[in-house]
């Protein structure tokens, strides 16, 4: 009986600290940093403090935040890349990794050009002011 009795206390212990503890899901994820973040957020702009109470009170990490905006922005704006949750078709998600693969060597062949341009241009530009001191040192007067 004494065994069983103890458990009870140790379970009204764990209940005493309400949503501060970890293992209580739904009610919220009170952290430190959570916390810290909250107040600052209402301190600088209170819509964004709403928006991050919010965030902790349905249990989930402030760090976890910017990713799932950076994430809902791309989907709102159609550059999202997770397409293989989107299809169920092995096939059409291959061809489409393909593509995308496709389109980033693109991507980076075009970079590559880029910067091979730039460095002709201040070859250019150092052969061109090269001639113009040469011609200044020619003739002017020593």
């Amino acid at each position: 009986m004494s065994s069983s009795s103890g458990t009870t206390v140790n379970q009204s212990n764990d209940r005493s600290w309400g949503p501060c503890r970890a293992g209580h899901a739904g009610k919220g994820n009170w952290t430190g940093l959570n916390i810290a973040v909250m107040v600052a957020s209402f301190v600088f702009f209170w819509p964004i403090g709403l928006v991050v109470l919010y965030w902790i009170l349905t249990g989930r990490n402030v760090k976890d935040l910017p990713g799932a905006i950076k994430q809902k922005w791309d989907d709102l704006r159609g550059n999202s890349h997770s397409f293989s949750k989107h299809s169920g078709n092995v096939v059409f998600n291959e061809f489409q990794q393909t593509q995308y693969d496709r389109i980033n060597e693109i991507k980076h062949e075009i970079k590559m050009r880029s910067e091979r341009f730039n460095e002709f241009r201040a070859d250019a530009k150092r052969r061109a002011d090269k001639e113009e001191f040469d011609r200044f040192m020619a003739n002017s007067p020593g």
